[in-house]
């Protein structure tokens, strides 16, 4: 190569990095761990907080009793949500997973996952709220009736790149229902914002659109519109699953390495350990896990098939949000099988420069 070729490879080499810069500013997470990180409380005095987004500038924050908390330039406040049904703050149950309408900054519309009784039987719901700038009232019911329990409810509510609702429900402890097209338990559903059945969901008329889950409490896509679900094992192998629509995921019949033809493997399970994978998120191309018996956040190595530990504390952490060059996670520090106060907070880790 002439000097003069040289030098014009290195120019576009360097105008290639500079934009590069531009389009991805901060390197793979997975490629940090704990000691790149700093870490500070950036709120306290939370109470067995679930879910955790961002919108209007601020973050938004479910309480398992039935507030949304809103943090923003440092000041808490704390607001019911008024609903039809009682929230049932019971066991792992209560006011849980929350997604905020697209137009949320404008119209206050939020979608909640809420825990209730009906004829004395723990239940789930999926209900539209709208916060007015001074609380939360449910304005309808998108679907009720979903089986509950004190441990095994799923939770998780998210609006998908195709504008559709996703909910991940748990199986209820039950092992005719997560294989039972006809119950919406052990599932993950779809429906549109306003909870009908989409016309191209994988069962015609059917919220259901993968079967055989155990517990998941993870939703994400990736750059890629994947989706992927976090769900917690029996006893370990909790999984991390790519989701394809009219799937069957295999529990209570298979999980970790076992199969069975027309069952479908996860993307990663943890063997004989338990994480307890809750919250998950992307960060760029970075698949981010939160964990409560893991007590960190990780990220998946896809090709290695591991999780990798980003930041671990002594923190059971329910959620991760990535914001800009920041992450936030919420901890749930007593378990669901235990009673009392949950002496929680929200933590703030910035990559050290």
């Amino acid at each position: 190569m002439t000097l003069t070729g040289a030098l014009a490879l290195a120019t576009a080499l360097t105008s290639f990095e500079a934009r590069a810069q531009d389009l991805f500013p901060v390197s793979p997470v997975s490629a940090v761990s704990s000691s790149d990180w700093t870490a500070e409380v950036a709120a306290e005095g939370l109470d067995y907080p679930w879910e955790i987004q961002e919108g209007e500038g601020q973050i938004w924050i479910t309480e398992a009793a039935g507030n949304v908390v809103s943090i923003k330039d440092g000041r808490l406040a704390r607001y019911s949500v008024r609903t039809s049904d009682l929230i049932a703050r019971e066991g792992g149950g209560g006011l849980l997973g929350m997604a905020l309408s697209k137009d949320f900054d404008t119209s206050g519309i939020a979608y909640f996952y809420q825990t209730y009784r009906v004829d004395g039987d723990l239940a789930n719901k999926v209900i539209e709220a709208r916060f007015d700038g001074n609380s939360w009232l449910e304005t309808r019911v998108l679907i009720d009736g979903i089986p509950g329990h004190l441990l095994y409810n799923g939770g998780r509510v998210a609006i998908g790149p195709d504008g559709s609702l996703y909910v991940t429900t748990g199986w209820t402890e039950n092992r005719q229902r997560p294989q039972d097209v006809s119950s919406l338990a052990g599932k993950v559903l779809r429906m549109t914002v306003d909870g009908k059945v989409p016309a191209d969901n994988p069962y015609p008329g059917s919220y259901v659109y993968s079967l055989g889950h155990r517990n998941p409490q993870g939703l994400a896509w990736d750059p890629d519109g994947r989706l992927l679900v976090a769900e917690h094992g029996q006893s370990a192998h909790d999984e991390i699953n790519l989701i394809e629509p009219g799937r069957n995921y295999g529990w209570p019949i298979v999980s970790g390495d076992e199969s069975r033809q027309g069952m479908e493997r996860p993307l990663l399970h943890s063997g004989n350990q338990t994480w307890a994978p809750s919250g998950i998120a992307f960060a760029g191309n970075d698949l981010l896990v939160a964990t409560l018996v893991g007590k960190g956040l990780y990220a998946f190595d896809e090709r290695a098939k591991t999780l990798k530990p980003i930041f671990t504390s002594r923190d059971r952490i329910r959620d991760v949000l990535p914001v800009g060059r920041d992450i936030y996670l919420i901890t749930t520090n007593r378990s669901p099988r235990a009673e009392g106060p949950s002496e929680d907070r929200l933590l703030k880790l910035t990559r050290t420069p």
